[in-house]
């Protein structure tokens, strides 16, 4: 699926495309959304890259496969939640793994979070996800060039100095707050569209 298409499907279209089996761009689609945000959500309740990998994947799989057998009801319940109990479940399970394997050398693991707090923490990382997917369109869909895409990143995401970005970048002072404040209104107008299609209300 192209990178626009994938991020901004909204979620009521591709969750039902994602009943068909058959349908393997409905779960290109829905691994491209949520993948990442798994991955950052089990990395910050402290598993290892490899282990966050296995808890995003078996979650995607997890959820699914209840949705196909009916049994995900979007009345019920919103997605995220639906995603989060799944991923609490997963996550626990190798929790548990892992403490049986570090029995015998008396080290402890912490619990996980609260319900609320892994609620926050799935909304960290979606708004961390959103914004990842949106400078990936903005950088494939843009018109500019590549200097004054190069200029918005050093200046307006790593605050690099605006001289020191005119320099490499072979333009004015002036050039670059111009790059930035264009590249900036083309960003937040994606992170809207994209922010939109995650919705769970109304779309």
């Amino acid at each position: 699926m192209r990178a626009t298409r994938v991020f901004t499907q909204t979620t009521t279209k591709l969750i039902e495309d994602l009943r068909d089996p058959a349908n393997t761009e409905a779960w290109e689609g829905f691994d491209a959304r949520y993948r990442p945000v798994l991955l950052a959500f089990a990395r910050r309740l402290g598993f290892s890259p490899e282990d966050a990998s296995d808890i995003a994947q078996q979650t995607l799989v997890e959820f699914v496969r209840c949705h196909r057998e009916g049994r995900y009801i979007r009345e019920q319940g919103r997605l995220s939640s639906w995603i989060i109990g799944i991923a609490r479940n997963v996550a626990s399970a190798a929790r548990r793994t892992r403490a049986a394997a570090r029995a015998g050398d008396g080290s402890a693991l912490a619990e996980l979070p609260e319900e609320s707090r892994l609620a926050e923490v799935w909304e960290d990382e979606r708004r961390r996800a959103i914004l990842e997917q949106a400078l990936s369109i903005l950088r494939t869909t843009s018109r500019a060039d590549a200097n004054t895409l190069l200029a918005f990143e050093l200046f307006a995401l790593r605050s690099v100095p605006a001289e020191e970005v005119a320099t490499r970048c072979s333009m004015s002072v002036d050039s670059v707050y111009v790059a930035k404040n264009r590249m900036t209104r083309r960003l937040r107008d994606i992170v809207e569209q994209i922010t939109g299609a995650y919705s769970e209300d109304g779309e």
